[in-house]
């Protein structure tokens, strides 16, 4: 059974017509879309741009289709993580492929779509995304629409260095041939449209996915290919496998309670270890540097484990996310944060919710993208609470900006002042902080001269605060 998407213009006329006789969207009213508070700034900065919330869909079923990217969009995504891409475009997925009842599961791994109509699909919502701008269908602040997309790719380096996957990439990068031919679309009452300022540059980052039990040096020289040949800011997946196997087993089954979990142990021992990690991070960091361009890590991958349901009945394997996969990627992104400080940037993907997106963003992560809770009840409306949650936190803590959040959430920022800043300034920041009335750290440090040490003093306040949540989250 073959994922046949709707044309873009049908789409676009749809979401046109429903927004004004319904005030919705693909059946999403308005009041889920997400209406940022004036006052405050949730931006962060991802691959050296700016995006106006760390929060996105991760790569999944539910970032493939120009209708699920529009939604995200609408919740507040403004980090859309696509799909995976890969060269074999022609997999039979089983039906059902997920199971999000209780702890969330899955035997998909890749995109339903042929590879030219994923391109197609993630150019199309790029230009419906701008027309909904273009049209008021969101209110807001200045620089509340700003918007990346991310690409992800897998899953070796013969696939990935094919035409057709690198082909992708190169259209991604410059989009020009898939625009003009997707404005001639827009016929009729969408002809008004054709002429806007569509960007070209669609995606100027990938997250390299691949597959478990990928040699060492295979995922660093599919890196180098990403940053030498491709030039495309690079993020590294990373399996929940690199805790060990004993560890793992010792969270999920003992710590965690899930007893009817059985991991499978072949996945540990062909997986990457830490060292091997360490050791690829640290060269590909002077390729990245020397192309001027960003490398960093995502946490983490779905964890393989033994399929002991009847949900997948052909299935020996099947990969575990959710709430479990929370615990183990957050362990692993504090590790790892501990150890390497802010030298690279951190995506974080796994269980995540409206109930621990705000200690997600106290840990300075960016992007926070979201897969399983996305698939339950509610649907992509499910993301708009995740940014209320934040928004209302930031407003008792009297913040404006993301980083000041994270300076104040759990009190690291004071703590680690004097350390960062030096006695004097320090003092000041943690009387600032520990005061009563509105905070503005940066504004602080600029009229002592130090604002550039902003970026350090959030980055230590972020580690100990994700230190300490990784700590109480099990």
């Amino acid at each position: 059974m073959e994922l046949h998407p709707q044309p873009f213009e049908v789409l676009l006329l749809r979401a046109l017509e429903e927004l004004e006789r319904k005030d919705a969207i693909f059946d999403l009213p308005r009041k889920k879309f997400w209406q940022p508070n004036p006052d405050l700034d949730l931006s962060c900065t991802f691959r050296g741009e700016v995006a106006a919330t760390p929060a996105g869909p991760a790569a999944g079923p539910q970032s493939q289709l120009i209708q699920n990217i529009v939604l995200s969009y609408l919740t507040g995504g403004r980090v859309i993580e696509l799909k995976t891409v890969q060269v074999d475009d022609r997999l039979e997925i089983p039906r059902p492929c997920i199971d999000a009842r209780h702890v969330g599961y899955n035997v998909e791994w890749s995109q339903e779509l042929r590879v030219e109509d994923a391109l197609e699909e993630y150019v199309a919502a790029w230009m419906f995304l701008r027309i909904l701008r273009e049209v008021g269908a969101l209110t807001g602040p200045a620089g509340s629409e700003r918007v990346l997309f991310d690409m992800s790719v897998g899953y070796d380096l013969a696939g990935i260095k094919t035409a057709k996957v690198t082909n992708f990439v190169r259209s991604m990068l410059d989009a020009s041939e898939v625009i003009d031919r997707l404005r001639g679309r827009l016929r009729g009452p969408l002809a008004r449209f054709r002429d806007l300022d569509f960007d070209p540059r669609i995606a100027a980052g990938i997250t390299l996915s691949t597959f478990h039990g990928c040699p060492a040096d295979e995922i660093e020289a599919i890196g180098e290919y990403l940053l030498e040949d491709l030039g495309v800011h690079t993020l590294i997946k990373l399996n929940p496998t690199l805790l060990g196997y004993e560890a793992v087993d010792d969270l999920i089954r003992n710590q965690l309670g899930y007893e009817h979990i059985r991991l499978d142990q072949g996945a540990f021992e062909h997986d990457l270890a830490w060292e091997q990690m360490e050791g690829i991070i640290a060269r590909l960091s002077g390729k990245a540097q020397a192309a001027a361009l960003t490398l960093g890590v995502k946490f983490t991958n779905t964890l393989v484990v033994e399929n002991t349901d009847t949900f997948f009945p052909d299935d020996k394997m099947m990969y575990l996310s959710g709430a479990p996969l929370h615990v183990l990627s957050t362990t692993l992104a504090a590790r790892f944060r501990e150890q390497f400080g802010n030298r690279y940037a951190i995506s974080f993907s796994a269980g995540v919710d409206r109930k621990n997106f705000y200690e997600l963003v106290a840990g300075d992560l960016a992007p926070i993208t979201t897969c399983t809770d996305l698939l339950r009840a509610g649907g992509y409306g499910r993301m708009t609470g995740y940014l209320e949650e934040l928004e209302k936190r930031m407003l008792k803590l009297e913040v404006k900006s993301r980083g000041d959040y994270v300076l104040a959430a759990r009190g690291k920022g004071a703590e680690v002042a004097a350390e960062v800043l030096g006695a004097k300034l320090g003092a000041q920041v943690a009387a600032h902080l520990a005061g009563e009335g509105p905070k503005d750290v940066r504004a602080l440090l600029a009229k002592a001269g130090a604002e550039d040490r902003y970026g350090a003093l959030v980055a230590a306040a972020g580690t100990k605060n994700l230190s300490e949540y990784a700590g109480e989250v099990a």
